[in-house]
């Protein structure tokens, strides 16, 4: 770690964590998260406004933790990195609106990044520099793609998507049809490694001949698993839950890494990065790992505190683009809901967005709250 690389500070609120993270060119100094998470689970999913608000009351608190952790000050930072889309629009508003605030005050450069880019950029963080192009995998509870960056700052592409559940929604549903709670991977995972994966012959959608080669389904597959569930219970039989997770699981992750390693031979990529919140299961990593060693590729992918939502993986998207010199976003930064993916951030229409006057009346709030 050279004092020379960026120091930056990262905020996420896409969906319910609220993650702060700092980065010094491509070491992690603080991972601070706070979560919303077991409010959510009373009502068996993400409820949009609960988030916004759990975000409206640990961002400063956090940022604070942060710092702290990191061992440096708010004066020291080369820029502030904030996800500014996609994810649900009132919780993207809060980090949007804090960060525009902190950049204000401390005039300092704002970057408004892409979130699926940012699950890419994370592994920078664990492994070193990504390799270009990066063939990478996401999986999430919102998101289930297959890009290739040549650029992770400015041109990733998309090669393909869920055209229905993703991955991390099917897990969510299939938990709550076998009454194991919310969030769902998790307990899946745990239940699974228990279970017999050939117990049951799950379907594995858009595997056809004539099926897009990268694209992925998985509302097919929930209605099966869901159906089979529904004809033990009315039958009177016990449903074995450990065989059904373990089934269910096990059709999802061979889809998963079927396609992402047939596109890395299609697009002659030796390496294969997985994130998003999915990358966490342990039977996924598993099978990767075998079916790129056969396929002769390495596979990068973070821990799985890395591969969760958190603001050290906006940090490293934000470095990497103070490193390269990419234009900053003006403080009329938005939230975007829907941002592209094509779009690893939101660039101003200003080189220097981030320079402006103070009146003295800012520069004693400054004072105040950063001395």
């Amino acid at each position: 770690m050279a004092a020379d690389e960026p120091l930056v500070l990262g905020i996420e609120t896409s969906c319910d964590e609220t993650g702060v993270g700092i980065v010094r060119g491509t070491t992690l100094l603080a991972d601070a998260v706070a979560s919303s998470v077991d409010t959510h689970a009373r009502f068996g999913g993400v409820v949009p406004e609960i988030a916004s608000r759990a975000h409206l009351e640990a961002m400063v608190p956090t940022i604070e933790r942060a710092l702290k952790e990191a061992g440096v000050s708010a004066r020291d930072l080369d820029g502030i990195a904030v996800t500014s889309g996609p994810g649900l629009a009132g919780a993207l508003l809060v980090g949007v609106s804090a960060a525009k605030a902190y950049a204000y005050a401390l005039n300092k450069p704002l970057y408004g990044v892409n979130h699926l880019a940012s699950h890419i950029c994370v592994d920078q963080l664990e492994h070193g520099p990504l390799p270009e192009p990066t063939m990478a995998l996401l999986v999430s509870g919102g998101h289930s793609s297959l890009l290739l960056a040549p650029d992770i700052t400015a041109d990733v592409r998309p090669l393909g998507a869920t055209i229905d559940d993703a991955a991390g929604e099917a897990f969510d549903k299939i938990a709550r049809v076998l009454n194991l709670g919310f969030p769902g991977g998790p307990v899946i995972d745990r239940l699974a490694k228990e279970g017999d994966p050939k117990s049951i012959a799950f379907p594995r959608g858009l595997t056809g001949p004539r099926d897009a080669p990268y694209d992925f389904s998985f509302s097919g597959l929930k209605t099966s698993v869901a159906r089979w569930i529904e004809a033990k219970r009315a039958a009177g039989e016990e449903v074995p839950v450990r065989d059904v997770a373990a089934s269910f699981q096990e059709a999802v992750v061979d889809v998963l890494t079927r396609k992402a390693v047939r596109a890395c031979k299609d697009e002659g990529v030796d390496h294969l990065m997985i994130g998003g919140g999915v990358a966490a299961n342990s039977r996924l990593r598993t099978l990767a790992q075998e079916r790129c060693e056969r396929a002769g590729i390495r596979l990068r992918v973070p821990r799985p505190k890395l591969c969760t939502d958190n603001g050290a993986m906006v940090a490293a998207l934000g470095a990497e683009m103070v490193a390269r010199n990419r234009r900053p976003s003006d403080l009329e930064l938005s939230a975007d809901s829907s941002l592209p993916v094509t779009e690893p951030h939101v660039p101003g229409k200003h080189q220097h967005a981030h320079d402006h006057d103070h009146d003295h009346v800012h520069e004693i709030s400054k004072d105040n709250l950063y001395s």
